[in-house]
């Protein structure tokens, strides 16, 4: 019996040792560690950042080297003026050779590279706001789920006070009916209802172990491997403004990185318009070649020696493609504009439907915090009438129902307007890990 006791304490402390307590901010920078989403916005940074040089635009100098040995066996047949000139030979060794180091530089392409850089800083910038906007987004996720998780729990305590209630009176119930002041209708209707209180708690269990489970997966960890704990409140940040929010949207990470694709499809328009121009570059190098043969006219030509050059190409007629693409990308940018005025208004409309949302809870609160401890008071008044005779097992069910529907009313406001603060913060690309 000793041994299966010292088993069973065991047991139950390596289950409560495995189980973890978290906090907003741990399951926040969990998330932000291990996003996918973020690792491959960082990718796309770091992919950009790379291609942010002038040598990736075209700006820099090009040098190549080339070489080339050619041997070959020949027949050679040749006749001259002088037949004692004459030569006639098969399997003639002859080598080629041909080596060479170039190198050029743009001098004017229409100013294509200048624009080419300047679209590259624009896309660097543009991933680190599109990143910007990932970490608020997992913030807001993270900050969603947490605290559904503690609405959950304060629907659990709700339900506990009432089961405590329900115990309270059956144990008065059977203690009256062996005086013989209670009779078993009373008792069986106290018994069904403590079996209801007891059904619903254990779907409230599930409700949570659901919930932390989607928390797991979100702030990407197994939850088949984790076993968390979160004991926290709802704090409402009362002092939202929605003129404030309205003003700081146009620092909204996605809103920037809209107004930068406007800017990238204009200088795009720039690079399409430089095609149109001529193409100056210069170049120099050193060459080498030399050619050998066993026989015939020539039987060494050696030529060697540095070359500077300058090339100029001038585009005349394409089929008008430059022009079609000119075309082309004005219309891009004109869509991007109009991109970028859905996004703004679309942003304007959600902060001032959630900011009524959130206006709206808070105005509610008061009274709703006002009935919850009124329906406090009243459980406990009934509770004490009933223990005293001087209520029926239905007035202390009905103060039941009043305290769960006011507990479950307050909590479900109090998380609303926390969701509305959530929203209007990232909006205003306001939240932070803390």
């Amino acid at each position: 019996m000793k041994n299966l006791l010292l088993f069973v304490f065991c047991a139950f402390a390596l289950s409560g040792f495995s189980q973890q307590k978290i906090t907003l901010t741990d399951a926040i920078n969990i998330a932000l560690k291990n996003s996918y989403d973020i690792q491959l916005a960082q990718n796309n940074i770091e992919i950009s950042t790379i291609a942010n040089s002038y040598g990736y635009a075209g700006g820099l100098p090009i040098v190549s080297g080339t070489a080339s040995d050619n041997e070959q066996v020949t027949s050679i047949n040749q006749k001259f003026a002088d037949p004692t000139r004459d030569t006639k030979k098969d399997n003639v060794a002859t080598n080629n050779l041909a080596v060479g180091v170039t190198g050029s530089i743009l001098l004017y392409n229409g100013m294509r590279v200048h624009a080419t850089k300047k679209r590259l800083d624009e896309l660097q910038q543009q991933n680190q706001q599109v990143l910007a906007a990932q970490i608020q987004n997992t913030i807001a996720a993270v900050m969603s789920k947490y605290f559904d998780i503690v609405r959950q729990e304060y629907f659990l305590k709700a339900l506990e006070r009432t089961i405590e209630v329900s115990k309270q009176k059956l144990d008065i119930l059977e203690v009256r009916k062996q005086v013989g002041v209670a009779n078993n209708a009373d008792i069986f209707q106290a018994q069904l209802d403590l079996n209801g209180n007891l059904q619903t708690k254990q779907s409230q269990f599930l409700a949570i172990d659901q919930a932390k489970t989607d928390l797991l997966n979100l702030i990407f960890l197994k939850p088949a491997d984790q076993k968390i704990i979160i004991e926290d409140t709802i704090i409402i940040d009362k002092s939202i403004q929605l003129d404030s929010v309205l003003n700081r949207l146009s620092s909204n990470p996605l809103v920037i990185a809209a107004q930068q694709q406007i800017n990238i499809n204009k200088i795009i328009e720039r690079e399409v318009a430089a095609v149109r121009y001529p193409t100056l570059r210069a170049s120099t190098g050193y060459n080498l070649t030399s050619a050998k043969s066993a026989a015939g006219f020539s039987l060494l030509n050696q030529s060697y020696g540095p070359f500077i050059g300058i090339n100029l190409s001038v585009p005349i007629y394409n089929g008008s493609i430059s022009k079609k693409q000119q075309q082309i990308a004005e219309i891009n940018t004109r869509s991007s504009k109009t991109i970028y005025d859905n996004l703004l208004l679309d942003y304007e409309t959600g902060a001032v439907r959630t900011y009524q949302a959130y206006a709206n809870s808070l105005s509610q609160l008061k009274l709703e915090s006002e009935n919850f401890k009124l329906s406090q008071q009243l459980l406990d008044l009934i509770s004490k009438k009933f223990e005293l005779g001087q209520a029926t097992i239905i007035d202390v069910k009905q103060a039941q129902q009043s305290f769960e529907t006011a507990s479950y009313r307050l909590i479900n406001l109090t998380y609303t307007a926390k969701l509305a603060e959530v929203e209007l913060k990232r909006l205003e690309s306001a939240l932070s890990t803390k």
